[in-house]
């Protein structure tokens, strides 16, 4: 197999864990090929590289081989190459920490008692 299309190539590279996901990720404009934006149906070819934004991460990937069918984690350095730089990575664990110490709206000011936990979480 030569080819695939771009939503079952997706899936078998467990990009997203169904078919419906990564066709909703090529019809909302987060799935890329060069540089253009890619529909469900487009056939893939290896050596193409994709840009799929998953969450908040835009990884890189190089098509090696079109796998059959989806495949294990183990199988995956085989088929693809990940050229996502980690700063890409970084931003992602970053933003992850910032949306979980965000505070609520409507909850107003820390007080005294939260602003003297959070100094102490990150130190003077």
């Amino acid at each position: 197999m030569d080819d695939a299309r771009l939503d079952k190539l997706l899936w078998s590279l467990r990009m997203f864990k169904t078919r419906p996901l990564a066709v909703a990720a090529c019809r909302s404009g987060h799935v890329l090929i060069g540089d253009l934006e890619a529909k469900p149906g487009r056939p893939v070819h290896p050596g193409e590289t994709l840009g799929v934004r998953v969450g908040g991460v835009t990884r890189t990937l190089r098509i090696l081989a079109i796998p059959r069918s989806r495949v294990s984690a183990k199988e995956l350095p085989e088929l693809m190459t990940d050229l996502t730089p980690p700063a890409e990575y970084a931003r992602a664990k970053q933003a992850a920490i910032e949306h979980q110490l965000a505070r609520k709206r409507g909850m107003g000011r820390p007080t005294k008692k939260e602003r003297r936990e959070i100094s102490e979480l990150f130190g003077p």
